[in-house]
């Protein structure tokens, strides 16, 4: 039997684009599948904000921010918490990795016309000791053009691949099984779905029209994880995490069901660490959705109160930005899956970035204009529309007030003004003074030392009861699903192991359905800005041996 293509690519997200741009320019032929429309093409990374995790960039040298392989690799491990048999693969992804970042990525990236925003973001801080989890320094570069801005020359390389007949894309084609001949996989079999016009992220129909039969020397799965499949994300929901959400928001559109796993699973491919998830815990009612349960994540500074479901402060390091998971296990623990920000107009302003390409039209339309408004007063604008629309948003310029509505969006009412108000009035005093035994005070303090921060990012520390900095705000705030770090177990040359650690015979994978490389090159904790990276690396890494196999 003739082969229909070198090799085929399944999922075009980005992890799929850089592969099959990689095997074109290596003058393969590739046919690239995906069950979504056309309108699809780039997967979740167009939503993104286009955070990359770079080490010792010039944007950091500009912003006198120190750092060093030696000091980034130390944050990984700190985060990664390497500790089973199964990171063998991972551990080697991760050095890789922090090579690239360090390297050659910037520049590889800077040639194919990425360009970054200047002022460089510090996101998980960690705030435990140095070997700890989190971020020594600021490593969170934007996108010029977030997350489109990042898909674009991939979507590039690979369209000129079809302009030269060496790509076919083929759309609304959902793979239902691999098999072998002669011992390797070579065939992809298939539903076609019936034609669509949904627009980008919504739901599309899943009305079999047809099905399909393709062979290729090699195939490469960059199928995506499962955080639109909330039954599976409680399925893998580890003990160490608490009792899974009874509410959970989408940070993912529905199609990320992660379905072509388990395909590949049942084709000799091994899973390794399933129970290693990343979730947000700072997710809000989208107000103008796009796809079902639509979260949008908030980005915020260290300022806000951040209080349990009884208004509780949460405990030391669990400030916003500071330590996701840490937050997530914390929160799943107490018997509730809501907290609550309590912060003032003051700290909105200036502290509150809403993640997502479509939130922050101003980077998204490379606008400089737009950019420099962000510091003027006001909410910015996609802000303003949550605090207007939003269903999770309370402003009031008394705490009575404040309290009574919040007690109006939950089940049963919680909250004790007199005890939130002590909560509250405690923590004023500390700022009152320039000495204080607040960590979260310090942490304000702290991050306003760091030009970026104190610019853009970080209010000046003020009493949340000040008058002057009113009215207050309430946000409600829910587990957000988001990403999968676990994933098909792979070598560093991404081709997929079998349960007997042997090569699955034509099987590679890549990006976040191989766990952004090795099977979960994260371990337990991302340090962020490393998934759309995940996928450009490993995705890179895939098309280039896939190339050299099919030669």
């Amino acid at each position: 039997m003739a082969y229909d293509a070198d090799v085929i690519v399944i999922g075009a997200g980005l992890a799929g684009l850089a592969a099959t741009a990689e095997l074109a320019e290596a003058g393969r032929k590739v046919i690239l599948l995906d069950q979504e429309p056309a309108t699809g093409l780039g997967g979740q990374a167009h939503w993104s904000f286009g955070g990359l995790f770079l080490v010792d960039s010039p944007e950091q040298r500009r912003l006198r921010i120190r750092d060093s392989h030696e000091l980034a690799w130390q944050d990984w491990l700190g985060a990664a918490g390497f500790d089973r048999p199964e990171d063998h693969w991972p551990r080697q992804w991760a050095e890789a990795y922090v090579d690239f970042a360090a390297g050659e990525k910037r520049s590889w990236l800077h040639r194919q016309g990425v360009r970054f925003f200047p002022v460089v973001g510090w996101a998980e801080r960690g705030g435990y000791e140095a070997t700890g989890h989190g971020n020594s320094v600021p490593r969170f570069h934007i996108t010029w053009g977030t997350g489109p801005g990042l898909v674009a020359p991939f979507e590039r390389r690979v369209r000129a691949g079809v302009a030269r007949g060496l790509v076919e894309l083929r759309f609304r084609h959902r793979v239902t099984g691999l098999a072998r001949s002669a011992g390797v996989v070579d065939t992809v079999t298939g539903e076609v779905l019936e034609p669509s016009a949904a627009e980008r992220g919504t739901p599309s129909s899943r009305e079999v029209a047809g099905v399909f039969e393709l062979r290729a020397q090699a195939v490469i799965v960059t199928s995506g994880g499962l955080g639109g499949n909330h039954e599976l994300v409680r399925a893998n929901w580890p003990e160490r995490l608490g009792t899974p959400p009874e509410r959970m928001l989408s940070g993912v559109p529905a199609h990320v069901d992660g379905l072509m796993l388990g395909v590949t699973e049942a084709a000799g491919g091994r899973i390794v660490n399933r129970d290693r998830m990343w979730h947000y815990t700072e997710g809000i009612d989208n107000w103008d959705p796009i796809w079902p349960r639509h979260g949008i994540r908030i980005l915020s500074g260290p300022s806000p109160l951040w209080l349990d479901a009884r208004g509780k402060r949460l405990p030391v390091p669990l400030f916003p930005g500071f330590d996701t998971l840490g937050t997530l296990e914390h929160i799943m623990r107490t018997g509730y899956d809501h907290t609550w920000f309590v912060l003032t107009q003051k700290i909105i302003e200036k502290e509150f970035t809403l993640s997502g390409s479509e939130q922050n039209p101003d980077l998204t339309g490379r606008s400089v204009r737009e950019v420099l408004k962000r510091p003027l007063p006001g909410a910015p604008g996609p802000v303003q529309a949550f605090m207007d629309r939003g269903a999770d948003f309370v402003v009031e310029r008394t705490l009575g007030g404040l309290v009574r509505r919040m007690n109006q969006l939950t089940k049963e009412p919680l909250l004790d003004e007199a005890e939130l108000r002590r909560e509250i009035v405690a923590r004023d005093r500390e700022i009152a003074h320039s000495f204080t035994k607040d960590s979260q005070v310090t942490a304000m303090r702290g991050a306003r030392r760091y030009l970026g921060d104190r610019l853009i990012r970080t209010a000046s520390p003020h009493r949340l009861l000040d008058p002057k900095a009113g009215p207050l705000i309430a946000v409600r705030l829910s587990i957000l699903t988001r990403k999968t770090l676990g994933g098909l177990e792979t070598d560093l040359s991404s081709r997929v192991l079998t349960e007997g650690g042997e090569p699955l015979p034509g099987v590679y994978a890549a990006g976040e359905a191989a766990g952004f490389g090795g099977g979960g090159v994260h371990g337990y904790r991302s340090l962020e800005g490393t998934f759309l990276g995940g996928c450009i690396f490993s995705g890179r890494a895939a098309g280039r041996a896939a190339a050299r196999a099919v030669g």
